[in-house]
């Protein structure tokens, strides 16, 4: 890659970030909005915030540990279906209500977020599987974050993606931690797992894109908790050729969501 920054080519190519999230309060949805237009994002994937306090989830981080709690999901449907297409809905699942609620409800949504560090459940879970089969069923790509514990490592993410070889999924938040080069050699020879860069250190999203390839990585920011321009920022510094940042920032984004190139 090149080492001077090469800021056309982050500037240039639309920008879809892969994974914000909505604040539970009131305005939340125009605040989003108008974030993306000051650092011109054009669209973004969507999951519901604020499921668990944030307190709460440091500490479950740390020392294990899990809630119960509903997303909201319907005010993620309400802010996206204001937005022109611009905000695509994911459905955050919650492992202890039935699959049949995600079912229900699938149809209205894109894809599915699973998150072991909120609910703690493990990713060779029976729910969990129930829960990936539907999404398969619908066509969905399939977010997943995972931690540096038993049952929720990416490992554990491998594992489950190889049973679901026709799922798309995404390991989020650039693997475990900020220098999760291990994450890259785990997912490297799964081609149904890309790699979503938020939070990540430079040298990582770097490494992913030189040994995965530019096509399995997704840009993301974890909005409202990091600020795009942040994550912009980070692959500014890297050089990225024009073509390599429109597949990161736009190409496998669209992939994963089954559109065409826009």
């Amino acid at each position: 890659m090149n080492d001077a920054v090469d800021e056309a080519a982050t500037t240039s190519a639309p920008v879809l970030d892969f994974h914000v999230r909505l604040a539970p309060v009131p305005g939340a949805g125009e605040r989003l909005l108008r974030t993306m237009d000051d650092c011109r994002l054009a669209r973004a994937v969507v999951c519901a915030g604020g499921t668990i306090d944030l307190d709460r989830l440091s500490r479950q981080l740390v020392e294990g540990g899990h809630v119960e709690t509903d997303a909201d999901n319907d005010a993620v449907l309400t802010a996206c279906a204001g937005s022109d297409g611009r905000l695509v809905p994911f459905f955050f699942a919650n492992p202890y209500r039935p699959p049949e609620v995600y079912r229900a409800r699938a149809a209205e949504f894109r894809g599915l977020e699973l998150s072991p560090a909120v609910h703690g459940t493990a990713l060779a879970d029976d729910r969990i599987a129930e829960l990936v089969a539907v999404a398969q069923e619908f066509r969905h790509p399939v977010y997943v974050v995972c931690l540096d514990r038993p049952g929720a490592a990416v490992a554990d993410l491998v594992t489950l993606a190889r049973r679901f070889r026709q799922v798309d999924f995404v390991l989020g938040h650039s693997g475990v931690g900020n220098i999760d080069f291990y994450a890259l050699t785990l997912i490297r020879d799964e081609p149904n797992i890309s790699l979503e860069t938020s939070g990540g250190y430079t040298c990582v999203a770097e490494a992913a894109v030189s040994r995965l390839g530019a096509g399995r990585v997704v840009f993301g920011s974890e909005y409202p908790l990091q600020h795009p321009a942040v994550e912009l920022a980070k692959f500014r510094a890297l050089g990225l050729s024009p073509g390599q940042w429109r597949q990161v920032a736009w190409d496998n984004a669209h992939r994963l969501l089954g559109e065409e190139k826009q």
